[in-house]
């Protein structure tokens, strides 16, 4: 049953995001891990679209926050009003009390506004004038980011970005997979005809046979390998850390279950290893200049040197 309603869900994705069925997987091994994705790329590839058919694929509650660079931590939180009849101050939570998040263009609002999403990403609580509220599960944020060298982007710091499963790229299209975008149109886009095929209760139940996947003491020591490769490399200021570790190992899990296993295997972790931990680290050559295209490839690298366990 587990396996059909992982199914369904990836059909119902790729009914609109036509011809990217890596990403559509990708997106899924998030939710299943319990983590978040943050989607870059340049403006009209899909990201905002991939978001809200997720959102409308599962009947969960939803909320999209468009990030500028006035947005208050407030506004993402939620705040305390004063209220006269009853002489005491009301609590009106803000949009992160949903179970999809979509924050568009998260790098548009300054570093403050950005931790707000910390601890609610973290811990999957909020704290507002000493209380703290839990926050329904399941929880993600799909976040999206134009690249850093667009007008109006502030770098998401280290601590944040952390806090992100995978960093994705969508990419565009073959001219086929465009041909098929555009004809899928010719009457209204195929996200408003979509429909939920799983409720929360079926995403807790594949999330909770996520962590019974069996992932062999050789596959660990892999991982391990390749985490302590990025901590002595000579060309990264900043290695992986111990989150970006279990981010891996929870990820291969998760894709482990999409595919229709109960067990993990090398090559989970080897087409996990770029997109988990390529945004954890940081080049010695472009500290700060928000370009990653380095990173990869030294993770690339380090999957080559690591040898692989029979």
């Amino acid at each position: 049953m587990i396996n059909q309603n992982i199914k369904k869900l990836q059909n119902n994705l790729e009914s609109v995001l036509i011809g990217k069925s890596e990403c559509v997987k990708l997106i899924l091994v998030g939710l299943f891990a319990q983590g978040h994705i943050l989607i870059e790329d340049v403006p009209g590839v899909g990201k905002t679209t991939l978001a809200r058919a997720m959102a409308k694929s599962i009947d969960c509650t939803f909320q999209r926050i468009q990030f500028t660079p006035d947005l208050l931590p407030s506004d993402i939180i939620g705040v305390s009003i004063y209220h006269p009849q009853s002489d005491r101050f009301v609590f009106k939570p803000g949009p992160i009390f949903a179970n999809i998040i979509l924050a568009d263009e998260i790098n548009r609002a300054t570093p403050r506004t950005q931790s707000s999403l910390l601890e609610a990403m973290n811990d999957t609580q909020a704290s507002v004038d000493g209380v703290t509220y839990k926050l329904s599960k399941p929880f993600m944020v799909l976040a999206t980011q134009n690249p850093i060298e667009f007008e109006g982007t502030y770098p998401l710091p280290e601590s944040q970005l952390d806090r992100f499963l995978m960093k994705i790229r969508i990419g565009y299209p073959s001219t086929e997979d465009e041909k098929r975008v555009i004809i899928s149109q010719k009457i209204s886009p195929p996200l408003d005809s979509l429909s939920s095929v799983l409720n929360t209760q079926d995403i807790i139940e594949i999330q909770d046979k996520v962590k019974k996947v069996l992932v062999d003491e050789s596959l660990v020591d892999y991982l391990l390998k390749i985490s302590n490769k990025t901590r002595e490399s000579e060309f990264l200021k900043l290695g992986v850390s111990p989150r970006g570790s279990l981010a891996l190992f929870r990820g291969a899990q998760a894709l482990a279950l999409v595919e229709n296993r109960d067990y993990a295997i090398p090559d989970d972790i080897k087409k996990l290893a770029v997109p988990v931990l390529s945004h954890r680290v940081i080049g010695k050559s472009l500290i700060g200049s928000g370009d990653d295209s380095e990173a990869y490839q030294i993770i690339e690298d380090i999957l080559q040197e690591v040898p692989v366990p029979l």
